[in-house]
């Protein structure tokens, strides 16, 4: 065979053996460009199903820490009422159905009560999660520590407004700043922030979830999206978990409360309205729906003291839900509304 004709055919087998790597090529970057595309699309819907089950939850969360704090708070009035009752009884030793609540205790319902109003007046426009923050660290705990001292030296219960607003962040703060604590601007962040708000729900993992950017290797980042897809389920199913737990124990405390804004509705009308404050006056009628307005108090107190969430002491793992006390306390609530002495008045 000529050289020439040999020159060309081997030229033309180079060349098709060319076109066909370049085609192999061309393939194998598609197939690669498709998969870092799936990759981001997948983990872009899963970082949006993580928010969309984490606004469901806060939301819940949120309702609840919401109501704790009112029912703290109106506890003053409650304790301003009963102090006009002359020759009352101590109101110790309660106990329902086995259950020890706690004592009537005028400074510390007063204390609480003060905590809760300065903790809700700081919600005001607070980020989503704040409030639900409350009930997960245990709302009574979150107001009682509250109440800490001024940075002044002054008892922030006997400040007022936004005197005790701002001793309160200080506080928060770990103090005024001339005495190296972080004053009210710290105090602000803790306020709206990890410590008292979506921190304690979650802790840190999840951020470093969906806020990585993925890898530039499609296989890494396929795999990185697969990983990261199965902690953001294990989150979400926590979060779903939590958020029936917050909606359970909203009704629980919620049909509580209720009790007991009836039976104060009644002694506060005796009280302030009819003028009548000596106990030895009081009919049976009266002296039970006291008595019970007393336990009830100390049931929602308790309630209210009870963490929905056991904070993780690694801020990469998940937070777990305080199931075993919540559970219990929900049954004993219900017991003893159950069984509670409810008397015509």
């Amino acid at each position: 065979m000529p050289l020439p004709l040999i020159i060309g055919i081997a030229a033309a087998v180079a060349g098709i053996a060319g076109i066909g790597s370049g085609i192999h090529g061309g393939v194998k970057m598609k197939e690669a460009n498709d998969k870092m595309k799936s990759a981001e699309e997948k983990q872009k819907r899963n970082t949006e199903k993580f928010e969309k089950q984490q606004e469901i939850t806060y939301k819940s969360m949120d309702l609840l820490g919401k109501l704790e704090l009112k029912i703290l708070k109106s506890f003053s009035e409650f304790s301003n009422t009963i102090e006009k009752i002359q020759n009352r009884p101590q109101f110790k030793n309660f106990s329902k159905e086995g259950e020890e609540l706690p004592t009537y205790d005028k400074t510390e319902l007063e204390d609480v009560s003060i905590g809760a109003g300065i903790l809700l007046g700081g919600l005001s426009g607070a980020a989503l999660g704040v409030a639900g923050g409350f009930a997960a660290a245990g709302a009574t705990t979150a107001a009682v520590a509250a109440l800490g001292t001024a940075s002044t030296g002054t008892a922030i219960a006997s400040l007022s407004g936004a005197a005790a607003t701002n001793a309160t962040l200080a506080a928060l703060g770990g103090g005024a700043i001339a005495a190296g604590g972080g004053g009210i601007a710290l105090g602000t962040t803790v306020l709206g922030a990890a410590t008292l708000g979506v921190g304690v729900l979650i802790g840190g993992v999840i951020f470093g979830i969906t806020g990585n950017i993925l890898s530039g290797k499609a296989d890494e980042a396929y795999s990185q999206m697969e990983e990261n897809e199965k902690q953001i389920n294990k989150i979400c199913n926590y979060l779903a978990d939590l958020d029936l737990v917050a909606k359970k124990y909203y009704d629980t405390l919620k049909t509580v409360n209720s009790k007991y804004e009836e039976t104060f509705g009644y002694i506060w009308y005796i009280v302030n309205k009819l003028n009548k404050t000596d106990w030895n006056d009081f009919s049976e009628v009266e002296k039970t729906a006291t008595q019970n307005t007393v336990l009830l108090v100390g049931l929602l107190y308790k309630m209210c003291k009870v963490k929905l969430v056991n904070k993780s002491e690694n801020d990469n793992e998940i937070n777990t839900i305080n199931q075993t006390e919540i559970d219990d306390t929900i049954e004993k609530a219900n017991t003893i509304i159950k069984n509670l002495q409810w008397i015509d008045k």
